[in-house]
């Protein structure tokens, strides 16, 4: 306990944090008396925690990017009512960021240049691992992600357009789509010489995007992910819609599509593709798209420079993944053609969704640890809490980059986003099914 206590008795300046240790002893942190902090969610009162295991607080210590995690899933880590892990993590990370946006993080140059290194390692994502990879975390079952997402099923930020305690997660993922197909400049084909459009959607997650695409601009789309499930719902979707003809999904690796396109998008799909592999992904994009085409590409990112994925996050949630500084995505897309022509950071949007998420996963306790068992149901509230606060109290910000490969191919001003975005919000939403299994009969 004495690591661990040294950390706390430094990092917690703000409000109150007590740890019981295994043995009964109480340790407490912090100039409060009592009263909580506030952040999003929060409740009042000093947080307490229970360590249940003589091993717990070393581990959390000895293995910063690992231990707390590991802990909380083991239940060797309780927090006490009515507090929960969220209200933990947020409360500490507040705390934290003080320290210089700390928590406990690997030290010395030499342990940092072996995370640094094992991250890199784990970010070569070679087909046969990079479809093993999108398995891990998109084959779960599909009644986990209606859990907790929204109806569409989108499984990246939502866009809070308005004040996010009045406006519902179906609705920012809505404007999301609207947001994101507006930078596209798709075009009807009435006012494209009579012919569709064709779109390639790279990491098409469930489809709701590709369908709205369809829907919106009659375009014909092709959807590519690696997760066999995931493609298969894709599929059903689209035939009970009507629009299979149109909007096409295949179990495919990106770096194996051929043809050419009008448009491109990418949302969600750069965290999971490795920094190494970036040349090949824009190379690829690049010969992919038409002349006077355009790539849109949301992604998770850093506001500051390259960084590393946490050993957590890696070992349980996203093998090879690693979310990008915005100088790794311009550096190396201007290599290879690109022309950069709009960048947007979106700042606490993700948080907010993630706090949503976090709260509909709650609700939903006993049926996910059904399905899976309470380590699993213990190991997603951490995801979910350990990710928000990345964004609400970290550096970490949504990237939107629009790619030309002729700075012709777009209106001079970006007003043309706003209005064709408005326009979209206006029209509303691809018919929702609202996963119904005698809809899924019905298509079959």
């Amino acid at each position: 306990m004495y690591l661990l206590d040294k950390f706390l008795t430094k990092a917690i300046g703000t409000g109150r944090f007590v740890v019981t240790d295994h043995d009964g002893k109480e340790y407490s942190y912090g100039p409060g008396s009592g009263e909580y902090p506030p952040h999003v969610g929060g409740r009042p009162g000093p947080i307490r925690i229970r360590l249940t295991h003589p091993k717990a607080a070393n581990h959390i210590v000895r293995y910063p990017q690992l231990g707390a995690g590991e802990a909380f899933m083991w239940g060797w880590l309780e927090v006490e009512p009515p507090h929960d892990i969220r209200d933990m993590i947020l409360f500490v990370t507040m705390n934290a960021k003080r320290l210089g946006n700390g928590s406990l993080k690997p030290k010395g140059p030499l342990r940092k240049a072996l995370q640094k290194t094992v991250a890199r390692l784990d970010g070569i994502n070679q087909r046969a691992s990079a479809r093993k990879n999108a398995e891990h975390t998109y084959n779960l079952t599909r009644e986990l992600y209606e859990r907790f997402l929204d109806e569409d099923r989108q499984y990246t930020m939502a866009y809070y357009r308005e004040d996010p305690h009045s406006t519902s997660l179906e609705q920012a993922q809505m404007d999301k789509k609207a947001h994101l197909a507006a930078k596209l400049f798709l075009k009807r084909p009435e006012d494209n010489g009579g012919k569709p459009m064709k779109v390639l959607d790279i990491g098409c997650g469930w489809g709701g995007f590709a369908l709205y695409l369809n829907q919106m601009y009659g375009c014909e789309v092709l959807g590519v992910a690696l997760a066999p499930d995931q493609i298969a719902f894709c599929q059903e979707r689209a035939r009970a819609l009507g629009v299979d003809g149109q909007v096409k999904f295949a179990l495919c690796d990106y770096r194996d599509v051929q043809g050419e396109f009008d448009r491109i998008s990418s949302v969600g799909l750069l965290e999971h593709v490795g920094t190494i592999h970036y040349p090949q992904f824009y190379e690829h994009t690049n010969r992919l798209l038409t002349s006077d085409g355009v790539m849109i590409s949301h992604c998770c990112g850093r506001s500051g420079p390259p960084g590393f994925t946490d050993a957590w996050t890696r070992k349980y949630i996203f093998p090879g993944g690693y979310i990008p500084a915005l100088s790794e995505l311009v550096t190396q897309s201007e290599r290879h053609g690109w022309q950069v022509m709009d960048v947007e950071a979106m700042r606490f949007h993700y948080s907010h969704t993630l706090e949503e998420w976090y709260n509909r996963t709650v609700m939903h306790r006993e049926e996910i640890t059904r399905m899976y068992d309470a380590q699993f149901y213990r190991m997603w509230l951490f995801y979910l809490a350990g990710a928000e606060q990345s964004f609400r109290n970290g550096t970490m910000v949504n990237w939107q980059v629009q790619y030309v490969k002729d700075r012709a191919a777009l209106p001079m001003t970006r007003e043309y986003i706003h209005e064709e975005s408005a326009r979209l919000r206006a029209m509303g939403e691809v018919p929702a099914w609202r996963f119904d299994p005698r809809m899924k009969d019905a298509a079959e």
